[in-house]
């Protein structure tokens, strides 16, 4: 089952890891630099409340990809098939087929690793924050 993984879904997934790169670049002593008490505690709480919401969006994100990597039959499944069976496939339209599910798979797992990746650089940045809001 091939999954077309249009530009709109594409720029959905730039938009949000945008997002978090943008929150990656925050230093926090810089953001609380010269505020205290009540003011302080505004900046973490918001500050901890738009890492929460961007990571949340990239765990969606996340889980999304790791369905359209794992749907659909395995398309490397034709080496289980006997070398003259494979050659009457070779015939058709099936191995072009099979390798452009390859290639859709591939694509989405180098989506994943991103989004995992700038979500890796931010998840201890929300314990840091936690941390100091005394949570």
């Amino acid at each position: 089952m091939a999954v077309d993984r249009g530009k709109s879904e594409l720029g959905g997934d730039e938009h949000l890891l945008g997002r978090l790169r943008q929150l990656s670049l925050i230093d926090l002593d810089s953001l609380l630099a010269g505020a205290s008490g009540a003011r302080r505690a505004e900046l973490l709480a918001a500050h901890a409340d738009d890492l929460a919401d961007a990571l949340g969006q990239a765990r969606t994100r996340m889980a999304d990809l790791g369905r359209e990597i794992s749907a659909g039959p395995d398309p490397l499944v034709v080496l289980d098939a006997t070398p003259a069976l494979r050659a009457r496939g070779a015939a058709g339209e099936g191995p072009g087929r099979l390798a452009a599910r390859l290639a859709e798979r591939a694509s989405a797992c180098r989506d994943l690793a991103r989004l995992e990746e700038a979500a890796a650089l931010l998840l201890p940045r929300l314990f840091e924050i936690e941390r100091r809001r005394g949570g």
